[in-house]
């Protein structure tokens, strides 16, 4: 139903040891690959949009999950202004109500936001690899956007990670920080059922994000 999207990868295979969300057991260490696993193809691209005007300064918003609670998110668009642009447009259309996290890895990330049925057009890339100087690291806390191999790949999904994960910084556009609620964090990522070492969840069991909406702005 709902499909996974972010399988890391470095340029070489990266080899990480991360902790099993299901069994609490610590699992071997693997290879992850950035790719989009077969099961779990990108939907086909949808035209881009004409181009709008980039938002800048901070945005704060609250991710509201089921069952688990709020988290509260201050997005930087002087960092990542594409990144936060698109973000902010589809958190006004309300188009992450009712979607999910799907992909969930304790003591690394939890990712979710992508709808099968009503795609997105791809934006650019905001990290260091794709020529874009975003100075946002990867630590706890930190909210991103998941992509394909292509750097310019990301849409409307995203990850917040778990634990400090420096290893994702120039990979993927960061844009932003968990400012309350990182026992909501906690709780998903510790209370999570996954199915396989990927951390994919299944359907009936992936925590539905009940909305995501602003809570503050200023430029």
């Amino acid at each position: 139903m709902k499909k996974s999207f972010l399988n890391i990868v470095m340029s070489a295979a990266l080899a990480i040891s991360l902790i099993g969300c299901g069994a609490k057991e610590p699992v071997k260490k693997h290879e992850v690959n950035l790719v989009i696993g077969e099961q779990n193809k990108a939907p086909e691209e949808p035209k881009a949009e004409e181009p709008v005007e980039l938002l800048s300064g901070k945005y704060t918003v609250s991710i509201e999950i089921e069952n688990y609670g709020d988290i509260l998110v201050e997005l930087d668009a002087d960092a990542a202004p594409i990144t936060v642009t698109n973000f902010m447009k589809l958190v006004n259309e309300d188009y992450y109500s009712g979607l999910t996290f799907h992909r969930i890895i304790e003591g690394f990330m939890m990712q979710g936001g992508q709808s099968v049925d009503n795609p997105v057009p791809n934006i650019k890339g905001e990290f260091a690899d794709n020529g874009v100087d975003n100075p946002i690291r990867h630590e706890r806390g930190t909210i991103s956007m998941a992509r394909a191999a292509d750097p310019n790949s990301a849409s409307s999904q995203f990850f917040i990670c778990h634990q400090d994960s420096f290893f994702l910084d120039g990979q993927y556009a960061a844009f932003g920080h968990v400012i309350s609620g990182l026992d909501v964090v906690d709780k998903v990522c510790e209370e999570a059922i996954v199915i396989d070492n990927n951390g994919s969840v299944a359907p009936e069991n992936q925590p539905v994000i009940k909305g995501i909406h602003e809570v503050t702005s200023a430029k």
